[in-house]
């Protein structure tokens, strides 16, 4: 049969359509688990104390009870000497590391050093205390409590013992222990008749 003029034959191809195996394809449905249930777990609260800088001693440095041949200056006046909380501390914990009760700091001063004068410190029990030469200086609290018992701290209380011409000198000063990068120590502080000091802090000059 012939097409009419003018009008061009068109020959359809029917492609088949390409076989689709399910069964080899992959599966793109995400895998489904079972929920389940998160139990939360309790939040820590840090107490505010904790956080801060606990002191030594809530307690300031006072004036150290003489217990032991207390005695005065030329213008009658009681020649005493302060202990720091932190000095106070420091003995109470040397105390208690070497089991001796009657530790004490003995403070001296002689002719010396850089400025004329320079103190010396040094541990000592109670059988090298001098009863008729040395003034026994104590704490009238500890500085840590132990609880001891019935309710009663009867423990270490600080100690430091000083000879006449040293405490003449150092009559209003205080003990105290200091912590720093190139060591710590027990160190005199407030020499009210020095004028100057060398910088080792030992080392002082009375006006």
């Amino acid at each position: 049969m012939r097409c009419p003029a003018g009008v061009t034959h068109r020959r359809h191809f029917h492609v088949p359509a390409p076989l689709f195996l399910d069964f080899l394809a992959p599966s793109w449905q995400a895998p489904h688990f079972p929920a389940r249930a998160i139990r939360p777990y309790p939040s820590r609260t840090i107490p505010r104390q904790s956080l801060q800088q606990r002191p030594l001693s809530a307690t300031p440095s006072r004036s150290a009870k003489a217990i032991s041949n207390p005695r005065k200056d030329d213008a009658g006046n009681e020649m005493t000497i302060t202990i720091s909380p932190r000095a106070a501390h420091r003995l109470q914990t040397i105390s208690e590391t070497d089991q001796n009760p009657d530790l004490a700091l003995r403070v001296s001063v002689e002719s010396g050093g850089c400025h004329g004068f320079q103190y010396l410190m040094s541990l000592i029990s109670a059988k090298d205390i001098d009863a008729s030469e040395d003034t026994v200086f104590e704490n009238e609290e500890m500085a840590r409590k132990t609880g001891g018992r019935d309710g009663e701290d009867d423990g270490y209380k600080a100690k430091v013992v000083m000879d006449k011409p040293s405490l003449e000198l150092l009559k209003g000063s205080s003990i105290d222990y200091t912590m720093e990068l190139i060591g710590s120590q027990f160190k005199v502080s407030g020499i009210p008749g020095a004028k100057s000091s060398c910088g080792c802090g030992t080392s002082f000059d009375i006006a």
